[in-house]
């Protein structure tokens, strides 16, 4: 569990800690303020269109093999990174890292399947929850530290002697003890949902820094388009990259559409807070970092707490209640003002932290004790693929929302930490991101009511 719970840690590491180095990367290498936000969507997506497939992996080959494979990528990852030169060697080299991450997170959900039984994963899923606050709270705080002291390329050095020690511990304490099962990979599935995705996704960051012209909107019809008929291979193919015979697994439909919402509504919070600490309340990326530690800290206690609650009492009620909590966080968040004391946003991160918690441990372990143990894999990458898309989406549309209340320039300068705001700009801003807390809300209460339907 200690080396799986790093895996784990460092995955988590690196979707906080360059959010802070981003102003740093940016003048470093001389990337466009467009071009920034594909420095983590390009993490975020690799992971979301490999994860069913090295989950499938996993599978065919062993998933601690899969696992440790998944060490090794993403140590090369981050010391391709911390030698980038320009702008498209870092988006390039944060890709080799994604698909290191992918083969951790979506082979660690499976190995826990493996080595638990079903009446013990909900605590064992609440470990893996607790790697992740941890290392979002030392991604937060080392990378403050980084960046203010040393250069924003220690945050990838960093990772090469800790992933060569995790390496070696997963050498020498996992083995492979599941089924092995010949699979083929989906390659046109995986083409048209790339393809896919990266079309609406670039429709919606051009739209955030440029009009509505025909090449946004041949981006996004050519996205929705390739989407469909990924949906007709997938029905087609006798191994499809999204199998849709496990959607006839009672609860899993319902858990995997949960996690989607709940990553739709959740991720953009991240983000939206810091643009708002950095913008109208013209605090420092690292302070306004700092900020929403308590919450990750608050999230750690209970994710042990709320994976043993659902292995005695189910998935249902942990995971309901704490998207309602996170629902009523984000309400709060939807009421911040200029002159809103700094301690209630420090309140507000705890609640969502809470709940957070509660959810993850139990999502996870409601849909691993559904799926069948030929397709702990795929069950694995799939609860990966539907979080992260939601969480690439979620983070496209945050800027795109922002861009509405300012200028686009000023709205991609506020999230990098570059500029802040003053007087009526400010205002405006403010009034914009509660839009799109609200929108949030409405997410949250979708993912909500998808977890309380599910069947035991």
């Amino acid at each position: 569990m200690t080396v799986i719970m790093a895996g784990v840690l460092m995955a988590a590491v690196d979707t906080t800690i360059v959010v802070l180095a981003l102003p740093e990367i940016q003048s470093s290498l001389h990337v466009p303020l467009s071009g920034v936000v594909w420095v983590i969507i390009s993490f975020l997506l690799v992971i979301t269109l490999l994860a069913t497939q090295v989950g499938r992996l996993g599978d065919m080959f062993g998933r601690v093999r899969m696992y440790e494979t998944g060490f090794a990528v993403f140590v090369l990852g981050s010391l391709l990174c911390a030698l980038a030169w320009d702008a498209g060697s870092i988006i390039a080299f944060r890709v080799v890292q994604g698909v290191g991450g992918a083969l951790i997170m979506a082979n660690s959900g499976a190995v826990i399947a493996d080595l638990y039984p079903r009446e013990r994963r909900g605590r064992a899923y609440g470990f893996t929850a607790l790697g992740w606050t941890v290392g979002a709270v030392v991604g937060v705080v080392l990378g403050g530290l980084i960046v203010t002291y040393l250069s924003w390329r220690w945050i990838f050095w960093i990772n090469v002697p800790t992933g060569v020690i995790a390496i070696a511990g997963a050498l020498r304490v996992l083995r492979d003890t599941g089924a092995r099962e010949r699979r083929r990979l989906d390659l046109p599935g995986m083409v048209t949902l790339g393809l896919g995705l990266f079309g609406v996704l670039w429709a919606i960051t051009k739209l955030a820094n440029s009009p509505f012209d025909a090449s946004v909107a041949g981006y996004l019809i050519g996205g929705v388009a390739l989407i469909a008929v990924f949906a007709v291979i997938e029905s087609r193919v006798a191994e499809p990259m999204l199998p849709l015979r496990i959607f006839r697994v009672p609860t899993m439909t319902a858990s995997l559409l949960a996690s989607f919402f709940q990553g739709l509504a959740s991720f953009a919070v991240l983000f939206l807070v810091l643009m708002y600490l950095q913008g109208p309340r013209q605090m420092s990326p690292l302070n306004a970092s700092l900020l929403l530690v308590p919450g990750y800290v608050a999230a750690s206690a209970v994710g042990l707490y709320a994976g043993r609650l659902a292995d005695r009492r189910g998935p249902v009620l942990p995971a309901t209640a704490g998207l309602a909590v996170m629902a009523l966080s984000l309400i709060g968040y939807a009421q911040m003002t200029l002159t809103t004391p700094l301690w209630v946003v420090v309140v507000i991160s705890l609640v969502n932290g809470c709940g957070s918690s509660l959810f993850f441990p139990a999502n996870s372990s409601a849909i691993m004790k559904a799926a069948p143990p030929d397709m702990f894999g795929i069950a694995s990458g799939m609860l990966r693929t539907f979080s992260n898309m939601g969480m690439v989406f979620s983070f496209a549309v945050a800027i795109l929302v922002a861009s509405r209340s300012v200028s686009r320039d000023v709205a991609f300068a506020i999230f990098v930490g570059t500029t802040s705001l003053h007087g009526q700009q400010a205002a405006d801003f403010t009034n914009g991101l509660h839009a799109a807390f609200y929108f949030s809300v409405i997410f949250m209460v979708i993912a909500a009511v998808l977890s309380a339907v599910r069947g035991k």
